[in-house]
């Protein structure tokens, strides 16, 4: 059995204000290529499928026509919720499409009730584990600690293991969770919600043993934990966090005894990310930005002042420039003297000057060039002021 392991669709999200619908659907379209090529029996979709729990029409609409291409490609869908979706709104009139081999698996309980699709080889259980909240379950087992992630999915594999014993035969979880190997700081990006109410909630490989593969969802970089534990990460870039990580899907083949080959599938990028540094002159003059200039563009300046309308004069030349950070390249420590104690030891005008140019511009004072420009306008002041 083939399997084409996806997860972290995030449809109806935008990128910067920007729509990523149209971008998205050209993925998800190449994904049902995939399924059709490669002759792939089931697409595995391991949570947020959409971005919000409200999503728009048009959300709606893509997901629509994306399933209906994937059962038209010949392969069943197995989806769950993740901590993006509305579990009810996802799940809505999932009992019809199950009936079509579209399978969405949203409700708590669903977890022990795992869709059968059976091979040459017999019977493969896929079981869904939609996100399980633990505020929101801990009431349906009132024995049993659950306030961590960790915990509640601990308890519903060994549920799933026990059975996965009396049914026998080959088994993929799905899951949406952190998961120990993965390292949240590097690995995580900033699409991707904090899923517990006081900081992360790592759940141990060794929750998920028992079963010939697990899909796993909620990171957006792809990332081998095991052979068999595995992230896909999202199909699109959805941050500028994401820069460099590839964008695709896991094949998946169970045989016989069980997993088999375990192949990366790419699937384009519509529009890359790049991150340029470097002063703004020098963005919009320099030819090693030439191959940037269709893509999403975030600028980091190092331009000493902050320039006026930077970002309007870098859509002149990279049309997609949607974010802006100002990092000079000089950073001088002003140490513990305040700003006040500093303005309030100076002894002439200049020096005053000269504190509030530094106080601007992270401690960096004035240019012998606008030292003298600052002398000569003194001055003249002065001048001035006598011959009034």
């Amino acid at each position: 059995m083939k399997i084409l392991h996806t997860s972290d669709w995030h449809i109806g999200r935008t990128f910067h204000t920007h729509s990523t619908l149209e971008h998205l659907g050209v993925v998800l379209d190449a994904l049902v290529l995939v399924v059709q090529e490669r002759g792939v029996d089931v697409v595995a979709v391991a949570g947020d499928v959409f971005d919000s729990a409200m999503p728009s029409k048009e959300s709606y609409a893509l997901l629509t026509r994306v399933l209906r291409r994937i059962k038209a490609a010949g392969a069943s869908v197995v989806m769950t919720s993740g901590n993006h979706d509305s579990a009810t709104r996802l799940g809505f009139q999932s009992e019809w499409a199950a009936l079509a081999g579209i399978h969405i698996v949203t409700r708590p309980e669903q977890y022990l009730d795992p869709i059968t699709i059976t091979d040459e080889h017999g019977p493969v259980h896929f079981y869904g584990i939609p996100y399980l909240e633990p505020v929101l379950i801990r009431h349906r087992h009132p024995g049993v600690l659950l306030k961590t992630h960790e915990q509640v999915l601990n308890f519903a594999m060994t549920r799933i293991r026990d059975d996965l014993a009396a049914r026998g035969g080959r088994s993929l979880v799905l899951s949406h969770c952190f998961a120990a190997g993965v390292a949240p700081a590097t690995e995580s990006s900033d699409v991707e919600r904090d899923i517990t109410a006081g900081g992360l909630d790592v759940v141990p490989l060794s929750v998920f043993d028992g079963c010939d593969y697990v899909a796993l969802g909620h990171i957006h970089g792809r990332a081998t934990l095991t052979e068999r534990v595995r992230y896909s990460g999202a199909p699109l870039h959805y941050s500028f966090s994401e820069v460099g990580k590839p964008r695709g899907a896991w094949l998946v083949e169970l045989d016989a005894a069980g997993l088999g080959a375990v192949e990366w599938v790419d699937l384009p990028v519509p529009r890359r990310l790049a991150v340029l540094t470097g002063e703004l002159v020098d963005l919009l003059a320099g030819a090693a930005c030439a191959e940037n200039e269709s893509d999403w563009v975030k600028a980091v300046l190092t331009d000493q002042v902050r320039p006026l309308e930077a970002m309007r004069s870098l859509q002149t030349r990279f049309a997609h420039a949607v974010a802006l950070e100002h990092r000079p390249a000089i950073r001088v420590d002003p140490g513990d003297t305040s700003y006040s104690e500093r303005i309030g030891a100076a002894t002439s005008d200049p020096e005053i000057i000269a504190g509030f140019l530094a106080f601007v511009r992270n401690g960096v004072g004035p240019t012998d060039f606008e030292s003298a420009l600052v002398a000569e306008l003194l001055t003249e002041q002065s001048a001035q002021a006598v011959n009034s």
